[in-house]
């Protein structure tokens, strides 16, 4: 069991409660200290020691991937790797410190190296947050504007990704310059924000951060993965029992994605209201310590989540356990503007017509074979739209697609 103790370093001989004081500033020597049991500090120790490892893992394939194949380098995979390169990050430069400092007991690089992490830390996990949500989005705005989908237009992707980290930055600047700080949190193990600071400066800041950084990347990933179910859910397919299946599939993954960022991140942003508005002692060292850590298992998870559930990215894997060309799919393809424009044609003609266009779009990388064909009147438009050469049309889907799965 994990159970706290107290100790006093330094305090020989003056009264408490002034060491106690003390303890609520900076790190330094002699300072009060609310430590873990060894029991704990061990169970801490190794729960960080999984994550670092496998986080480490997990993203350092996911890069290898990319790099390997050109296949998988379209804009929204972009968007992956910049979200397993914050979270590669965080496992290189974060964990790694805590783990050690976990295994002793206390913080091991002083006041400097504290004030470092934190906002190392915070930097990183707020461009993994943004990142999540620009994802989102851009997965939401190519279902909703299908003549927008092309796999070689890399700028829409590239602002998004300069505005996570620069977002980021906006956020995690402040407390090195006065606005709220970074201090020791917790048992000491770890630093972040001060959230037991009760300072009008500090509070605002906790706010303002627990509202931009947590709660509204949050409500647009719920927003953007609510409107693309609608979207499906509306298809009334020709193939109605295959349109539930990819349905639920897809409803299946926008709640594990919504689930483990509720769990990841939920916790964390509780604990640090709690400690800033509750009653000093309210956040025990115990409680303020599984936040955290559950707060750095987002850099196992969404590796899993968003790049092992993807068909694509896993099929290129099972080739490099192989050492094999990896199985092509018809998903891999993105749309072309012959066919954007050919679809749109389509769309135009008739509301049955849209339903199949939205089927198509919404039908998850599946090979063009076991996609539903239009009827000869859709041809037609198809044949006038892209030119009286053509004598058959293949229907090719949106980017959105070979980035859901693949």
């Amino acid at each position: 069991m994990i159970v706290s103790n107290v100790s006093l370093s330094g305090c020989a001989g003056v009264n408490s409660a002034l060491c106690a004081a003390a303890g609520e500033g900076h790190l330094g020597a002699g300072s009060y200290r609310i430590n873990l049991s060894p029991t704990g500090n061990l169970v801490v120790a190794v729960c960080l020691g999984f994550i670092g490892t496998f986080g480490l893992v997990n993203n350092l394939v996911v890069l290898v991937l990319f790099c390997r194949y050109k296949m998988l380098r379209s804009p929204i995979n972009l968007l992956l790797i910049n979200i397993s390169i914050s979270d590669l990050l965080v496992c290189v430069l974060g964990t790694p410190f805590s783990f050690a400092a976990s295994t002793q007991g206390r913080w091991l690089i002083g006041e400097g190296g504290c004030v470092w992490y934190g906002f190392a830390n915070s930097l990183f996990g707020i461009v993994s947050l943004i990142s999540l949500a620009v994802l989102s989005y851009e997965r939401y705005s190519t279902m909703v504007a299908p003549t927008e989908a092309d796999s070689s237009n890399y700028c829409k992707v590239s602002l998004g990704i300069t505005l996570s980290w620069v977002y980021s930055l906006i956020w995690t600047v402040p407390p090195l310059f006065g606005w709220s700080h970074y201090g020791p949190e917790g048992p000491g193990t770890t630093c972040s924000v001060d959230w037991k600071a009760k300072t009008a400066n500090s509070i605002s800041y906790i706010i303002c951060l627990f509202i931009f950084c947590l709660i509204v990347p949050f409500l647009v990933i719920v927003f953007c993965y609510g409107k693309l179910l609608c979207a499906i859910r509306q298809v009334s397919g020709i193939n109605a029992s295959t349109s539930r299946k990819r349905e639920q599939r897809v409803l299946f993954m926008v709640v594990v994605m919504v689930i483990c960022y509720l769990l990841c991140w939920l916790p964390y942003g509780i604990m640090a209201l709690l400690a800033t508005f509750g009653p000093p002692g309210l956040v025990t060292p115990v409680a303020s310590i599984i936040p955290s850590v559950l707060a750095k298992l987002s850099t196992v998870i969404n590796p899993v989540i968003y790049v092992f559930m993807n068909k694509q990215f896993y099929r290129c894997f099972q080739a490099l356990l192989r050492c094999e060309a990896p199985r092509r799919g018809s998903s891999i393809k993105s749309s072309s503007k012959v066919a954007t424009k050919a679809m749109r044609g389509v769309a135009a003609t008739s509301p049955r017509r849209t339903n199949d266009f939205l089927y198509m779009v919404a039908s998850l990388g599946h090979p063009a074979t076991a996609m539903p064909q239009l009827n000869p009147s859709a041809e037609q438009t198809l044949n006038i739209t892209k030119g009286p050469s053509d004598e058959t049309i293949q229907p090719v889907v949106v980017s959105l697609v070979a980035h859901f799965d693949g």
